[in-house]
């Protein structure tokens, strides 16, 4: 008897140590934890210094306040344009700038919002190459017409096309000359800036409501001063177009065409071939794309050159000029003169993006629960909501604004019981409602 019992005691023992022999490498297969994974995906850099930038910005710290919310998939991404001005009156200079409204917000993904994943062990010298983020994708300017004489510099133009009407192999182009009569549409143009200071006479004649006279006839007494001349008075940087074309070629009229003249490398001078060209051509004499509206007539001119995209009612222009004159004061109805330092259009892209504050209630706060409900338990924290607009520039996000957001408001709903005083409804009074002879 006590050998047999001595026999199963050696087998549970077998069957123990089997056990323990056998157990770790099961748990081994199961549960394999690697050290290169990393649970928390990495966070697009312009977005967390977009949050640095706004925690220090407010004053939140970081021990008193916990910040939720900059979530890439909430932001909503919108396109506008920005008009950037320095006028400069009796040796002051006075700053305008103004914003289009953004007509419209939507989920884009973004190049600054990817993530590139981190190169893994033994992959640094790989025969693939890796895919970088393309940031040349961009907000760009709608299309605009521009007619001479004025140059053009154009930069980040490597790729550009020039069509006049057909396709002409100019190389890389730097500088663009534009002759009297020459007129051209740019496509794809993310700015367009002032090279140079002008000068501009006084008064600024606004004779009509809901039409620019003033500045078109700035305009005019400007290329009138530019035609003749050696050096030419108006120079613009054109920032990243993709073509350049003098008419569209569905209609190439021999008025639209145009003549390139290689100079050196990089500087072309663009001519039109009609030999005699009035200075004011009738609505039918150039060749508009669908894209490009304007007005011309023969008998005055409605287009503020050298931009012959834009016609004198145009709001823009009837609004910037009220501006001008209200910044000018008094003087806008004297004679004199005005600088032009800068001028500056450009295609922007901002962002909407929310976040959360929330603090916990301390004794010192001074947080008054007076009239605050008796059966609803008094809240431990405060939680405040903001939204920033922001600016993309290149891989950066600037903020423009941060605005408090007031969240939805909660409704009570209260039983009848506890309105009443907790009163069971059998001591409460019967109330019979008048009888209608409509009632069946």
């Amino acid at each position: 008897m006590m050998g047999s019992k001595l026999i199963f005691v050696g087998l549970n023992c077998v069957v123990l140590l089997s056990t323990m022999v056998i157990l770790p490498c099961s748990l081994a297969l199961v549960s394999s934890p690697d050290v290169n994974v990393n649970v928390n995906p990495p966070f697009p850099k312009a977005i967390s210094d977009l949050k640095e930038a706004i925690v220090k910005g407010l004053g939140f710290q970081a021990d008193q306040f916990k910040i939720s919310g900059f979530d890439v998939k909430d932001i909503l991404v919108g396109q506008s344009v920005a008009y950037e001005f320095d006028v400069e009156i009796d040796n002051k200079v006075l700053p305008v700038k103004l914003l289009e409204d953004v007509n419209r917000w939507e989920f884009v993904d973004l190049p600054i919002f990817r993530v590139e994943e981190p190169v893994k062990p033994g992959e640094e010298n790989g025969l693939i190459e890796r895919k970088k983020v393309d940031e040349s994708v961009g907000p760009v300017l709608a299309p605009f017409q521009l007619a001479g004489p004025m140059e053009l510099w154009i930069q980040d133009g490597k790729d550009m096309r020039v069509s006049l009407p057909h396709d002409v192999d100019a190389g890389v182009l730097r500088k663009v000359i534009l002759a009297e009569g020459a007129v051209v549409t740019v496509k794809g143009a993310k700015s367009v800036s002032l090279r140079q200071p002008l000068d501009l006479p006084l008064p600024l004649n606004m004779t009509q409501s809901g039409f620019a006279s003033g500045l078109l006839s700035l305009a005019e007494h400007l290329r009138h001063a530019s035609r003749g001349k050696e050096s030419l008075l108006l120079s613009l940087r054109v920032v990243g177009p993709t073509s350049l074309t003098s008419a569209s070629p569905s209609s190439p009229s021999s008025s639209n065409r145009l003549k390139l003249k290689r100079l050196a490398p990089g500087l072309v001078e663009l001519s039109s071939l009609s030999v005699n060209k009035p200075a004011i051509e009738p609505a039918t004499a150039i060749n508009l794309q669908s894209e490009v509206p304007t007005l011309l007539t023969p008998n005055q001119f409605t287009t503020l050159w050298p931009v012959m995209s834009l016609n004198g009612s145009h709001s823009n222009l009837v609004g910037l000029e009220k501006l001008l004159s209200s910044v000018l004061g008094p003087k806008a109805h004297k004679k004199g003169s005005f600088r032009l330092l800068k001028a500056d259009v450009s295609s922007q892209t901002f962002l909407k993006i929310g976040f959360g504050v929330e603090k916990k209630i301390g004794k010192d706060d001074g947080f008054n629960f007076e009239g605050f409900p008796e059966w609803r338990t008094k809240p431990e924290k405060v939680k405040m909501h903001f939204e920033v607009l922001a600016k993309v520039e290149g891989d950066k996000v600037v903020p423009e604004k941060v605005m408090q957001v007031n969240p939805v408001m909660i409704e009570d709903t209260v039983a009848p019981s506890v309105l009443s005083g907790n009163v069971s409804m059998s001591k409460m009074p019967i109330v019979y409602e008048p009888s209608t002879p409509f009632a069946l």
